[in-house]
């Protein structure tokens, strides 16, 4: 079965807002075996509209369409859909009902005209019931194709998938099993991965596919499996898996889209019941930002200083003026300094810390652009790393905080061990 989503709106294409809806509906309709042929976004102009409908039409089984709903003139989807449908719209009483229970009772205003002509619908659609807003979903077929309309309102559109869309599909179509297991991998890069894993790839049966997605410092393997026979799949998948365990076991980290290294990491120090603290200057908090984003991070993750300036990592660190000036604010010195001081101040078992010249420019130091330290303090001691990351600005920032969290992540591994 194969699906195609639209968005509709001028402000996704001038990048006023960022489309999240597709990905949203992607990934549901692909957890229940539906595959996203095409994703396409187009204005608000019915022509645009009608000529992509045709375009798609008996090309995939149904089309998903979000935005284009709202109660003003710009918003055209209903009007478009009955022209492609040759339909005329109706008022639906139980959505009147619904839009003035939620204007008059919830918002407890007197509802306009704008806000009834939410209530209509072409006469040839079925309604999916949107209890979170007042524009409806519409799903309406055509030959081989079927159409449906949603809002573009995020958690309006999120709630009609999870709720009508989605149990729709499966009650109306039969679809193949998708299956999809991703490891994630950090410290090499996408080629050096390849090349290690080449034989075991080659050797992978046809029904199993074998993406790369590599970000800076990491790369995740995504296999995906597409058959009839949902236990046999995953069985395959895992028996490959763990194949590949033993090829490059040395570089994987975690499972699935949500095994992140610091999702990882944050695992680990709670199984140890130990605690981490940061001293960043280039990377500005972005280490921080990710231990703090996991959920139950307060349980070991204590804080940051973020000591972008020089007179910070001496005023707020606690840094000897002496030790930049003797081996320069870039240096394993300082870097060692902030990582053991911010342990200290903090009171934590582990603490990491950052310094370097990310560019596009020097600042207080002479070493190169893009050279980088990275210190770890241990309840044994401190590791201090220096790496070069080169340019531009982003990438050295990108990938310090990530060999940041590899370091930590290796190191302790080393106790569970």
């Amino acid at each position: 079965m194969k699906a195609a989503i639209v968005t509709i709106g001028d402000e996704i294409l001038i990048g006023q807002i960022v489309d999240t809806n597709s990905n949203f509906i992607a990934k549901e309709l692909d957890r229940i075996g539906v595959e996203v042929y095409e994703m396409i976004s187009i204005s608000d102009d019915k022509k645009h509209i009608l000529d992509t409908f045709a375009q798609l039409q008996n090309k995939v089984d149904v089309v998903i369409v979000t935005g284009g709903l709202g109660p003003t003139k710009d918003d055209v989807t209903k009007k478009t859909f009955c022209e492609y449908f040759e339909d005329e719209l109706i008022v639906d009483e139980v959505v009147l009902a619904h839009v003035t229970e939620l204007i008059e009772g919830f918002y407890k205003r007197p509802i306009s005209q704008l806000n009834k002509d939410q209530a209509l619908v072409p006469s040839k659609c079925t309604i999916l019931h949107n209890k979170m807003g007042t524009a409806p979903g519409m799903w309406m077929k055509k030959e081989n194709t079927v159409f449906v309309s949603l809002p573009g309102v995020p958690y309006e559109m999120k709630y009609l998938v999870e709720e009508e869309i989605i149990p729709k599909i499966i009650r109306e179509y039969k679809r193949p099993y998708i299956i999809h297991k991703t490891v994630l991998t950090y410290g090499q890069g996408e080629s050096l991965v390849a090349e290690r894993i080449e034989h075991w790839e080659n050797n992978l049966p046809d029904f199993i596919k074998l993406a790369y997605l590599p970000n800076p410092g990491r790369v995740r393997l995504r296999l995906t499996a597409r058959g009839t026979n949902k236990e046999e799949l995953e069985k395959v998948i895992e028996d490959n898996i763990s194949s590949l365990d033993a090829i490059i076991h040395d570089i994987i980290v975690g499972y699935e889209e949500n095994e992140t290294i610091e999702s990882v990491v944050g695992k680990i120090l709670t199984k140890q019941n130990k605690t981490i603290s940061t001293a960043e200057s280039f990377t500005g908090g972005k280490i921080a930002s990710l231990l703090s984003g996991v959920p139950g991070a307060s349980g070991y993750f204590k804080g940051s200083v973020v000591s972008y300036a020089t007179e910070a990592k001496v005023n707020v660190l606690g840094v000897s003026q002496d030790l930049v000036d003797q081996f320069s604010v870039v240096s394993a010195e300082v870097a060692s300094a902030m990582a053991l001081n911010v342990k200290e101040i903090l009171k934590t078992d582990y603490a990491i810390a950052t310094t370097g010249n990310a560019g596009p420019t020097k600042g207080d130091s002479d070493a190169e652009i893009g050279a980088v330290f990275i210190a770890l303090a241990t309840p044994n001691g401190v590791i201090v790393e220096e790496f070069n990351f080169g340019q531009p600005r982003e990438k050295v920032i990108d990938r310090a905080t990530i060999k940041s969290l590899e370091i930590l992540q290796k190191e302790i591994l080393k106790i569970v061990q």
